[in-house]
């Protein structure tokens, strides 16, 4: 049999055909534009994504047997608020995670309501990506439309919709809106309260592997797919992007080294930190995870390499370092703010340690450790509350450099795996969908059939000394420039 796992991303929708061994059978890509009608705003119109859909998916499955396609699976953009009306049309357009325009009701929902409110409501505390801000920025700013919603959806659940007929969601999406029960897996009634919403008005929350519906005959007329195909509710792109490197089951974590720094860490019971410096969400193995976001990792790499040093040579920049812990250049690698620990968008990229003998070099380095500094200070809250790491596994680009993957290794002082796994979220998806058809028990068995380890980086106790002390400095330059990123960040 055959499963496809769509990555509904930022930019572009990426579509993988998987049969059941794990073997990739066909990718196709396709884009979709982007809109800014306002400095700091970002939105999307979700009929774009489901055109880009159906396109790429007559591609995908043009030279396979269509009546082998068991499911069909995704992996979602989180935190992007879909609204459609009694008539099942979209409202307006898609406010996108990366939507920068709701600090005004995030500080109501922190402030006003109180973080430990929110916090027991969903786990979490608000943030200006996350979805409830957003409905309420519409019902403010646009009430007209704000009394017109029938449903609201996630971006991944609006293609689900298009394809099934049906309005739903999983757990580990759901968890990203600010609107949801993490711990009881049920929409939260205070909070649909506080954003003058009604339960009626929220799709079903399904677990990710879970079988929604089927292809209906009109999205088979327009994708190619057979009606038998099952469309599995899927989830969140880190999610989701962790099934695909086998991050699941207990204590195991992965470290995305994307232009965003990811630290996912599994979890089978639910548990939240004091602060919300870490989400505590849902898993898409019907478990929990604690994720920490740093918002610059290898943005950061890529700007010191293309902005500043001109050169698109990483390996040539990266080849002679050597000295691992005795560099006394640091970097604070914020250079579009920062969420975790610090959660301030006024953050700024900042060197300090540079002598009159500081070389190119030694600034290279202080930037991929920077990087690697600001995942520990994830590390730390998981371990303050009693998460126990020892080894991860990483993906992104930044884990093709074996540098900064030993980097990495030392100044988080835990092995490095790197797996045999590819294109992880669209992967994670097709996985799900193998296991909602029924073809592996549970999300970990299929993981532990399809997924390997290939390689491994282990860390050195001399260099992991010598980076703890190198921490314990990193640590406290935040703190001590904290003001003046207010007053310089315009």
């Amino acid at each position: 049999m055959l499963y496809i796992g769509v990555d509904l991303g930022t930019s572009s929708v990426k579509l993988l055909l998987m049969d059941e061994s794990g073997r990739i059978e066909n990718i196709v890509i396709r884009e979709y534009p982007i809109y800014y009608p306002k400095p700091g705003w970002s939105e999307q119109n979700p009929e774009d994504w489901y055109n880009a859909l159906t396109d790429g998916l007559k591609e995908l499955i043009k030279n396979c047997n269509k009546d082998e396609i068991d499911g069909i699976s995704f992996s979602g953009q989180m935190h992007g608020m879909v609204i459609l009306d009694e008539h099942d049309r979209v409202i307006r357009p898609a406010i996108l995670w990366n939507d920068g325009r709701t600090q005004a009701e995030c500080d109501y929902l922190n402030n006003d309501i109180g973080r430990e409110k929110i916090s027991g409501y969903t786990a979490n505390m608000a943030l200006t990506g996350f979805t409830a801000p957003k409905l309420l920025w519409v019902r403010k700013h646009e009430p007209e439309n704000f009394v017109r919603i029938k449903k609201v959806m996630l971006p991944k659940d609006y293609i689900a919709y298009m394809l099934s007929g049906v309005h739903c969601t999983d757990v580990s999406d759901a968890s990203g809106m600010l609107l949801f029960d993490v711990k009881n897996k049920r929409w939260s009634e205070e909070m649909l309260e506080i954003c003058g919403l009604k339960k009626e008005q929220m799709a079903k929350v399904y677990e990710s592997y879970e079988v929604v519906g089927n292809v209906s005959q009109k999205a088979s007329e327009e994708t190619g797919l057979p009606t038998s195909v099952k469309v599995i509710a899927g989830g969140g792109d880190q999610a989701v992007a962790s099934v695909g490197t086998g991050t699941v089951g207990k204590g195991k974590c992965n470290v995305s080294l994307g232009t965003s720094g990811v630290v996912f860490i599994s979890a089978q019971e639910f548990a939240v930190d004091d602060k919300n410096a870490l989400h505590a969400f849902c898993h898409a193995d019907g478990k929990y995870h604690f994720m920490g976001v740093m918002l610059s990792a290898g943005a950061s790499n890529s700007w010191w390499m293309n902005n500043v040093l001109d050169t698109k040579d990483y390996t040539s920049e990266q080849k002679d370092i050597t000295g691992l812990g005795r560099n006394n250049v640091y970097f604070l690698p914020y250079l579009m703010g920062e969420r975790t620990p610090h959660n301030n968008p006024n953050a700024r990229g900042t060197f300090i340690g540079m002598t009159m003998d500081t070389t190119r070099k030694d600034m290279t380095q202080a930037v991929l450790e920077g990087v690697a500094f600001a995942l520990r200070d994830s590390f730390e809250i998981a371990k303050s509350i009693g998460t126990t790491v020892d080894r991860i596994r990483i993906n992104g680009g930044g884990a093709k450099s074996p540098l900064w993957c030993k980097i990495v290794a030392n100044v988080l002082n835990v092995k490095v795996d790197k797996t045999n796994s590819k294109e992880e979220p669209a992967f994670g998806a097709a996985i799900l969908a193998a296991v909602g058809c029924g073809k592996y028990k549970t999300v970990e068995v299929a993981t532990e059939k399809l997924i390997q380890v290939i390689d491994t980086v282990e860390q050195d106790p001399e260099i992991v000394e010598l980076y703890n002390k190198k921490y314990e400095v990193f640590r406290q330059l935040y703190p001590a420039v904290k003001d003046i990123f207010d007053k310089v960040s315009g």
